[in-house]
């Protein structure tokens, strides 16, 4: 029976009835030791499977209706409970719960399938992102849920390890139409981005009954009170202290309650009674629980084998109801029994049990269990055991579980002997973190790192000075190693977290001020906007240009004006072989150049290798310079796909400056739009988080975006306010030039003033990059500010410019310029000409504000015109989900393709092209180009 609960009876019921009707729901239930999670779990995979409840666990209220009664389809259970033992293994819970489902991994798509075998250690690390593992287990549970609802529950979720809980989060927030309902049972409320359900006290009826079920008809009624108002209402409290009661306490004749310490909780006090039945019970049984409660497998021969027992041992704590055997596997009543085993134990015999499960855990596979056990027997600094823990971290990170390569370094550095390993130590754990997106956790230990001493401890070199000299060249690089990559990791905790000027100071700061080091400091000081910051990166490139790569130095060479043609970053953007992070550095220098054409292949080329290889935190910084060179050609809907797909992903990984970006560039998607109030949002958010962290490049483009939106309402004098705030770095980032600089003399023009000095710059740029789309921009500027003698000719060559550089957008914008000149001088049939091309090109684009000037321009001809636009948008009519699954299926992408890259399971997918079908009119996927093309 469960008593009390109805509500939440009636909202776990809910989510088991949709389920079956192939919706799916996720939640986390929260509240207090004791209170009747797992009872209430219990209930529910009771409800689900059509079977009796399970005794144990939590108690809690409502007495259940017949098995069953949700009218849902028999749905299958897969369960997993953290132990505090294993925190810090990998997706050891992970495991445990997808494990009756591993053999459908041959079903997933291969990379996602490889990230779940090197998680659970059936396979070579293969070095993908850890996002990947949560897609896995996505698709997974879609797979193996086929046409029965599926229920998935997470108890004690306070201790899994952070590894499984970040998959299993990633996976809850994208469920859709699977039939899969995920439900965490969890002491204190934990940041999963899912509705959550608090379990509160009982009320007095619910005690009431409880009571009288579990403490007997022969309780005095001032004990039963006593009881009843030391449990406050918690049901494993009200279930079990009555049962730790003595015959005199029964009776009333001395206190009632067993003693807890300090200020006594309920659970404090149902821990005192477990502690005072374990108590009770023969030495060789309370010696096996302790090695049960330190052990984290509840492998019966191992705890046997470890405490000294045999079997018969146990069967006093299985009596007393303390224990469950099931076959080879010992399970703990409740979490609190096994605190109750463990804590109660002498600081001697705990350390005792760690060791012997030390011992008896042989062989490779237990090596990482092995490690920390003898962690946890370890009473000082311990090398050997520092070192095992190294190695469990680097397999740990190797299978993408970094939060717990992180805490195996931290524990190694705690235990090293020597302080320069202790702070190398640290700052490994700083980058674990960093790259789990654990960001304040990488504070606390960059903090511990700038505290411990880099200097060796060791005994002065021996034998001649030239070996002498050797050792303490090496110790010093060695520490210059170090420094560089701490200096990373600040770094990146200052973009993500802090400032982007500070970013670079620190990367400026480093011992080893490497290509990887200036590399990053560029990026940061792109980010930062400021120009002196990337004068003083450029000038330790340029100081040792033959110590640097190729890209490097040319780099360097296009942020201090020179001439430098887009294709010789091309091939360094195309070289398999060569870093990523370089090869990604090329893409977007031939971004900066201005060949956005080029620009958007190489993105398209480093976006396909990052999902091959599954590498899913590069892809939000890919997707980025995608979205950005389909915006600078006038794409404006695969612009808007671009950056929203990047953008969900940088919200997963953490990436705030990387989504401060990605909002900034659809908000400009916005505004050339027509969406007025969400570029306003969207470009709000970016700059209040741009102005926060210093991002200066992520604060102008943020402002470009609201110039854009009032240069089509036609306000130029807000525009020109805008674009006057993004441009007073007037040498900052050239990449800037071709988005603020084109806009600013716009505007100004527009307002009735001139600016000669943003269209100098502007030329400066344009013959650097030498390219058309750059030449167009400057002659179309220079027509603004010309006389009447001058300016037609420079019209003429930005259109020409503008043709060759494939046309588009900025070449309707030209021909829109170009014919309100005309008009204004009464050539009206040569600004009709004109205008109707510029009124073609907006409407192709979809650019709907400036397709109104030009209709406004074309009446003011004389030209009569339709009010709205003839073209139709069928995709109009679909949700924005839809309409990304619909592009990519009548691109001939499969279910499980579009899956991957939308972050669906197939099944999702599936679904929204079935409501998509009937809103476009088709009947299959095969008709869907043809009505995309009409």
């Amino acid at each position: 029976m469960l008593y009390g609960r109805a509500a939440e009876e009636g909202q776990l019921r809910s989510l088991l009835r949709r389920a079956a009707e192939g919706a799916s729901g996720a939640l986390v239930v929260h509240g207090e030791a004791g209170i009747g999670k797992t009872a209430l779990l219990e209930h529910l995979a009771a409800e689900a499977t059509g079977a009796a409840a399970a005794p144990g666990g939590d108690a809690a209220g409502g007495a259940p209706g017949p098995a069953g009664a949700s009218g849902s389809a028999t749905a299958r259970v897969l369960r997993t409970t953290g132990i505090e033992a294993e925190t810090e293994l990998p997706f050891a819970a992970l495991h445990q719960l997808l494990r009756p489902a591993l053999d459908r991994l041959g079903l997933l798509p291969e990379p996602q399938a490889d990230a779940l075998r090197a998680a659970f250690g059936l396979a070579a690390p293969t070095g993908q992102d850890r996002f990947l593992t949560g897609l896995g287990v996505l698709t997974l549970l879609s797979e193996y849920a086929g046409e029965n609802p599926l229920l998935c529950l997470v108890d004690d979720a306070q201790w899994v390890d952070r590894a499984s809980l970040d998959a299993l989060a990633f996976a809850a927030r994208r469920l859709d139409s699977e039939g899969v309902v995920m439900v965490f049972a969890v002491r204190e409320p934990v940041p999963l981005g899912l509705p959550e359900l608090r379990l509160d006290a009982l009320d007095r009826e619910a005690v009431t009954a409880l009571l009288a079920e579990h403490a007997g008809a022969d309780l005095p009624p001032h004990v039963r009170e006593r009881v009843a108002a030391e449990a406050r209402g918690n049901p494993l409290a009200l279930i079990e202290l009555p049962r730790s009661l003595s015959e005199e306490q029964r009776a009333g004749l001395l206190g009632p309650l067993p003693a807890a310490p300090g200020n006594p909780t309920p659970a404090s006090r149902v821990t005192a009674a477990f502690g005072a039945r374990l108590g009770l019970l023969p030495e060789p049984t309370r010696a096996a629980l302790l090695v049960a409660a330190a052990d984290d497998m509840g492998d019966l021969g191992v705890v046997l084998t470890a405490a000294g027992v045999s079997a018969a041992a146990l069967e006093p704590a299985e009596t007393a109801g303390l224990i469950r055997l099931d076959g080879a596997v010992l399970t703990f009543r409740h979490p609190l029994v096994r605190a109750a085993a463990y804590r109660g134990a002498t600081l001697a015999r705990r350390i005792g049990a760690h060791l012997a499960l030390a011992e008896v855990l042989a062989g490779a596979e237990h090596a990482d269990r092995r490690a920390w056990h003898r962690a946890a027997a370890s009473t000082g600094p311990d090398e050997a055991v520092a070192r095992e823990l190294d190695a469990a971290a680097e397999r740990a990170g190797g299978r993408q579980g970094m939060a717990s390569a992180s805490a195996a370094h931290e524990r190694a550095s705690q235990l090293s002997p020597d302080p320069a390993d202790r702070r190398r130590r640290l700052v490994a754990a700083a980058q674990a973190a960093a790259d789990a997106g654990q960001f304040q956790r990488v504070a606390v230990l960059l903090r511990r790192g700038a505290e411990s001493s880099a200097a060796p401890t060791g005994n002065a070199p021996t034998g001649n000075a030239a070996t002498g000299n050797a050792a303490a060249g090496s110790a010093a690089a060695h520490v210059a190693a170090e420094d560089a990559e701490l200096a990373r990791v600040r770094a990146a905790l200052e973009l993500n977290e802090g400032s982007a000027v500070r970013a670079v100071e620190v990367l400026l700061a480093a011992g080893d001020a490497g290509p990887t080091i200036l590399t990053e400091a560029f990026h940061a000081a792109r980010s930062a906007g400021d120009p002196e910051l990337v004068e003083r990166v450029r000038a330790r490139v340029t100081a040792a240009p033959a110590d640097h790569p190729a890209t490097l130095t040319a780099l360097a060479a296009v942020y201090g004006g020179e001439p430098v043609a887009a294709e010789r970053f091309e091939a360094a953007a195309r070289d398999p072989g060569t870093l990523f992070s370089e090869r990604f550095l090329a893409a977007h220098a031939v971004h900066t150049l201005a060949d956005h054409g080029r620009a958007r292949e190489l993105a398209e080329l480093l976006l396909a290798h990052c999902r091959s290889h599954g590498l899913l935190g590069w892809q939000a910084t890919c997707l980025h310079l995608l979205a950005e060179a389909h915006l600078a050609l006038g794409e404006l809907q695969p612009a808007a796909r671009a950056a929203e797909e990047g953008l969900n992903i940088a919200g997963y990984a953490g990436l705030d400056h990387r989504a401060c970006y990605l909002r900034a560039t659809l908000a400009a998607c916005a505004a050339v739009e027509g969406d007025e109030p969400r570029c306003r949002e969207l470009a709000g958010t970016a700059l209040d988080h741009a102005r926060e962290h210093e991002l200066g490049t992520a604060a102008a483009l943020a402002r470009h975006a609201l110039a854009l939106a009032h240069l089509g309402a036609g306000d130029a004098a807000a525009a020109l306010a805008h674009l006057d705030a993004a441009d007073r770095h007037p040498g900052g980032p050239p990449v800037l030039h071709a988005l603020v600089l084109p806009e600013l003399v716009e505007a100004a023009a527009r307002a009735g003033t001139a600016r000669p000095g943003a269209a100098e710059r502007l030329g400066r740029w344009a013959d650097q990059c030498g390219g058309p789309a750059a030449l167009a921009l400057a002659d179309r500027c220079r027509a603004l500010i010309a006389d009447d003698e001058d300016a037609e000719e420079f019209f003429l060559a930005a259109a020409a410019h503008g043709e060759r550089a494939g046309g588009g957008l900025e070449l309707a914008r030209t021909r829109l310029l170009h014919g309100e000149w005309l008009r204004r001088r009464r050539r009206r049939s040569d600004a009709r000409r004109v205008l109707r091309e510029a009124l073609e090109g907006f409407e192709k684009a979809g650019a709907r504000p400036w397709a109104e000037r030009a209709r406004a321009e074309l009446r003011g001809t004389g030209e009569v015109i339709d009010a709205t636009s003839a073209t139709g948008v069928p995709l109009g009519r679909l949700t924005p989900q839809e309409r990304e699954v619909v592009r990519l299926a009548a691109a001939g992408r499969s279910n499980r393709e579009i899956a991957a890259q939308l972050f669906l399971s197939p099944r999702t997918v599936g679904h929204h092209l079935y409501r998509a079908f009937p809103k476009l009119g088709v009947a299959s996927r095969d008709q869907l180009a043809a009505v995309l093309a009409s």
